[in-house]
């Protein structure tokens, strides 16, 4: 199979009568490149839905041309045009034939071009594509607009391979067994007989592997074959070891021959009630957390080099695990997990029949709107279902499917006389009738009866991992029987019903699927063997989900929309990891402060101004923390509820030292003093290690694509600066992209000018367009960077 991707197209935001045919003049469009998010190159602005992040849809158009004669094509050649994705309610129309669409924006969708293709008369064919985003409160939070993710042209031969699926029979040290099940398609007009080979290579150690087999199918139609492999010393894929192989199959027929490339990876691995998660027989203990897709000034269409950059940072905290929150996300997200090492629990759905409230004014601001996927639910989400196991099962990461998200959120809309008043965790402004049970709203057994349904496809499909659900309400679900037919059960925020519930469910495996940061929440998961882990929410904050005007994102996260770390991730690095970790921060201490509460009294690295006293935190790793004060040690408790040392001193301290000694050495350090004025403008290239970068190369995985800086406001010590300033990019014609990870800073991202954010930014620059960009703080000398 040969495969050219589609990256050139023109693009207008306005729907045009007359756009889809062949020969309409599309000169005036704007040129983009695909994969586009429209709605993040629009204003913010209130008069758009909050749970969206304040963006605008609408309906778009797009249109390429592909020549056929650049491709040479043979006579007998099939063409079949790709779609990674396009969000949503895609049309598209190929030399004005109308091909079909897809409502789904996250599931992959493909069409036959073979009989068309032999009709273009100019040996061209004019793609034409209509998106229509203009429910702008079909979600709760920001899924973008526009052809968002890659689109391709796949040649095939007459005889070809439709769909792969490798499976690991066993694995050990000595010996795995795999089995590869293939289903082959023929457009001849007769039967045809041949050979298949697969070989098994290891990018690491070069080692191949070959099987053979013959396989036959009839005229027009498709046959599946099964075919065993045995691999001596095989290197398996963990989190800590993520080997990958390339799988290679070739067909031989009448002469003529194809070839398929797949990147797979062999492990077993299993949920045990008791035990918790397993990885090739070896106990592991998820450390995740959950993700959205976009990043900020890029949207949803997200370059694989900032994943790569982001997850590395996950990971650095301690994290092996995403949990794709909460829809089927872009191939190149889970191809990076697979060479990272990071296990995945894959997602289709956050509503099936009935929608649930969106809101648009303000989180829990009501009325709620009520757009969304429930209307395509009943119609497509088997096919949506399968399409997206289909594109994703030989992902070694995948280690489980969760047919939904927080579907039996308590009268949103389904009830239940079992419970008069049901309140879950976004009810804090629900008007009182709106929680108290209604005979009239659907029955909440309801749901049973879907995610029976919804787990049987997922068994047909892929019957080797198991399927879990992602539960807001367990008090309930658990009696309803939702819960009863998954092999993985999944609770979000209620870590209180662990013990009980284990017990009630003792054949079940547990994990929480959604948590808070807390140290108690954690510690449910540390002290108790047969949960499997958790789930922050989340690991990086995202646009929508916005709590009112002009926050447009939510700051639930690890790093910053610009991919930098917070303080929160420290402390969460001291606990998931036993490497040494030493972080300050300041917050003051008013009178009654709930020892409860920490995340609601915020911690930062200033104390200017700050009133009598305030409590130093220190979030400690890998060895005993000492810290001084102006130089003279003061005594640090340990905080139960906070999962830090802590120690309240006056707020006329200058200077805090930590130091992390294992014995006498000091194996970490932070100090912390009052910043000074901006003097100094750093900005730096960030570069992927080398261990990352090359296993991105073996997984076949493009991360030279943009270039990212790093940019920090210093004082004269070194240290980062107090104080903002604008930060303007110049370029010679390189299209650059800014974000700062401030929630509130309503700047358009297609301005060339951003403030910085506690002292730093994050400027993006598309290699293609490789120059020299001038990175210039106000007041401050430019920095160039010769690309």
């Amino acid at each position: 199979m040969q495969t050219f991707t589609i990256d050139d197209w023109r693009f207008i935001l306005a729907d045009l009568p007359g756009a889809s045919a062949k020969g309409f003049d599309d000169s005036a469009w704007r040129a983009v490149r695909v994969p586009h998010d429209w709605s993040v190159e629009q204003d913010f602005s209130s008069e758009h839905s909050s749970g969206t992040g304040y963006l605008a849809g609408g309906i778009g158009w797009y249109r390429t041309r592909v020549a056929l004669g650049g491709l040479d094509l043979a006579d007998d050649a099939q063409i079949e045009l790709a779609f990674a994705g396009a969000y949503k309610n895609a049309q598209v129309w190929v030399n004005g034939y109308h091909l079909g669409g897809r409502p789904n924006g996250h599931v992959p969708f493909s069409f036959d071009l073979t009989e068309i293709a032999s009709y273009a008369s100019d040996d061209e064919l004019v793609i034409a594509v209509r998106v229509d985003r203009t429910e702008i409160s079909d979600s709760r939070w920001y899924n973008g607009a526009g052809i968002v993710r890659a689109v391709s042209l796949r040649v095939h031969a007459p005889v070809r391979v439709l769909q792969t699926a490798f499976t690991t029979v066993s694995a050990h040290a000595d010996e795995a067994v795999v089995h590869i099940d293939q289903t082959i398609a023929s457009s001849a007009a007769e039967a045809v007989g041949g050979r298949v080979r697969h070989e098994l290579r290891s990018p690491a150690s070069g080692r191949t592997h070959i099987v053979d087999a013959v396989f036959e199918v009839p005229a027009g139609g498709t046959a599946g074959i099964g075919t065993e492999l045995r691999i001596p010393e095989p290197q398996l894929w963990s989190d800590a070891d993520p080997h990958l192989y390339q799988l290679t199959t070739t067909l031989n027929w009448n002469g003529a021959s194809a070839e398929y490339d797949e990147i797979v990876g062999i492990r077993t691995f299993a949920f045990d009630p008791d035990h918790g998660f397993s990885i090739n027989g070896e106990e592991r203990t998820l450390k995740g957390v959950c993700l959205h897709e976009d990043a900020g000034c890029f949207g949803v269409a997200v370059p694989p080099s900032v994943w790569l950059r982001r997850l590395l940072t996950l990971k650095e905290m301690g994290a092996n695990a995403v949990r794709m929150a909460h829809n089927p996300h872009d191939r190149a997200l889970y191809a990076l997990c697979d060479a990272l090492g990071l296990f995945v629990i894959d997602e289709a759905f956050d509503e099936w029949e009935n929608p649930k409230n969106k809101w648009w004014q303000g989180h829990n601001v009501y009325p709620p709107r009520h757009e969304g996927y429930a209307t395509h639910f009943p119609a497509w989400h088997e096919r949506d279902l399968r399409d997206q196991i289909a594109a994703h099962r030989n992902h070694p990461s995948i280690i489980a499917w969760s047919i939904g998200n927080e579907v039996d959120y308590p009268n949103d809309p389904y009830a239940s006389v079992l419970f008069e008043q049901m309140t879950g965790n976004n009810d804090a402004d629900k008007p009182a009738q709106e929680r108290m049970y209604d005979p009239t709203r659907p029955d909440v057994r309801r749901l049973t009866t879907i995610a029976r349904r919804l787990s049987a496809i997922v068994r047909e499909a892929d019957p080797t991992r198991p399927v879990t659900l992602a539960a807001a309400f367990p008090e309930l679900s658990s009696r309803t029987g939702l819960l009863d037919d998954l092999d993985l059960i999944g609770y979000n925020y209620k870590e209180r019903l662990y013990p009980d519930d284990h017990r009630r469910f003792p054949d079940q495996p547990l994990i929480g699927s959604e948590n808070g940061h807390g140290y108690a929440q954690w510690r449910a998961v540390a002290e108790n063997d047969f949960v499997a882990g958790q789930f922050l929410w989340t690991g990086i904050d995202y646009l929508g989900e916005a709590r009112g005007w002009p926050v447009h994102g939510s700051d639930a996260g690890m790093l910053t929309l610009a991919g930098f770390t917070k303080s929160e991730w420290h402390l969460r690095r001291s606990w998931w990891t036993q490497a040494p970790t030493a972080h300050l921060a300041v917050r003051a201490q008013p009178a009654g402060l709930d020892r409860k509460s920490f995340w609601t009294h915020p911690v930062s690295r200033n104390w200017d101004g700050a009133e009598e006293p305030i409590e130093v935190l220190c979030f400690a790793g890998g060895g005993a923390p000492h810290l001084t004060c102006d130089g003279s040690p003061v005594p640090l408790s340990f905080d139960e509820e906070g999962g830090f040392w802590s120690a309240t001193v006056p707020a006329s301290t200058a200077m805090f030292v930590l130091e992390v000694r294992d014995g006498d050495v000091v194996v970490a350090r932070d100090e912390l003093a009052h910043a000074g004025r901006p003097v100094v403008f750093a900005a730096d290239v960030w570069h992927p290690p080398a261990d990352a970068a090359r296993r991105c190369r073996d997984a076949g995985i493009a991360i030279d694509s943009v270039i990212q800086i790093e940019c920090r406001l210093l004082d004269a010590q070194g240290r980062l600066a107090a104080g903002e300033l604008p930060v303007t990019v110049v370029t010679d014609g390189a299209r650059v992209s800014i974000e700062n990870g401030d929630l509130a800073d309503i700047t358009p991202y297609t301005s060339t000018m951003r403030r910085t954010f506690d002292g730093r930014l994050a400027v993006f620059v598309r290699a293609e367009d490789a120059g020299t960009v001038q990175v210039c703080a106000e007041g401050l000398p430019p920095v160039t960077v010769q690309l």
